[in-house]
């Protein structure tokens, strides 16, 4: 009985089947929240593909009519599910302390999410619902709405790049092979984008505008390239941890 035991506990290397029941729970989470956060952003909240920067107040204010319900329904479901990206900025974490460097790694990524969350994404909540709280606006004010919640969107990205650098500096010096080398590499393009996307401040349309091909779809492809490697990376993590490891401080 105690072999069967044994088996049923470890694989032939020795290490913990599929790792701490917890830490694959919160694994699980990850992949499913950022679908339905894609999902909200691109069907409901209309901000992925984001509208065009060079149009007129005219233009703004009837974005705002012809999409007004969508954008209360996505963004009111946002604002709810949003705590769940400290959920899945806690994985990372948690994976972080396991390396071989030290803590401050962990609490310096949380940060830097956390800096980043609020002008990315609980800024342009705020002005696309007052925007549309309201049929009858100024449209001069509906106008700066407009323009301040896709600029906070997709301009604050280089607010990120503190939490990424920490990352990828992490992952080069660590020597318990939490994540492979390759993968900081991997997450320094996303800090080289993130610097690119700060230039649609200062152009209106062209590939530097917020809906360019640099500023906004090359950040979107490398995005998701990085989303997805990490995604398959934290599992493998995870499943890498022995069941009985001690508890992170």
């Amino acid at each position: 009985m105690s072999i069967l035991t044994a088996r049923r506990s470890a694989d032939p290397t020795g290490e913990a089947a599929g790792g701490k029941r917890d830490v694959r729970w919160v694994c699980w989470f990850f992949p499913t929240w950022y679908a339905v956060f894609g999902v909200i952003i691109c069907v409901l909240a209309r901000v992925t593909p984001p509208p065009r920067p060079d149009v007129s107040a005219a233009d703004k204010v009837n974005f705002f009519a012809e999409n007004g319900l969508t954008i209360q329904i996505g963004f009111c479901l946002l604002l709810i599910l949003l705590g769940g990206a400290a959920v899945t900025n806690g994985l990372v974490a948690y994976h972080i302390k396991r390396m071989s460097v030290g803590s401050v790694f962990a609490y310096g990524y949380i940060g830097g999410m956390g800096v980043g969350a609020l002008p990315g994404f609980l800024l342009v909540a705020v002005c696309f619902l007052t925007a549309a709280f309201r049929a009858d606006r100024d449209p001069e004010i509906v106008s700066m709405l407009y323009d301040l919640g896709m600029l906070s969107y997709n301009g604050s990205l280089g607010c990120f790049s503190a939490a990424y650098l920490v990352f990828a500096i992490a992952i080069l010096y660590d020597k318990n092979e939490i994540f492979p080398k390759w993968f900081a590499y991997v997450t320094i393009w996303q800090i080289v984008t993130e610097v690119i996307a700060t230039q649609m401040f200062v152009f209106y349309s062209g590939p530097f505008a917020w809906n360019g091909s640099l500023a906004f779809w090359w950040s979107v492809v490398v995005f998701t390239v990085w989303l997805g490697a990490l995604i398959m990376l934290l599992r493998r993590a995870t499943a890498r941890e022995p069941v009985d490891a001690p508890g992170l401080d």
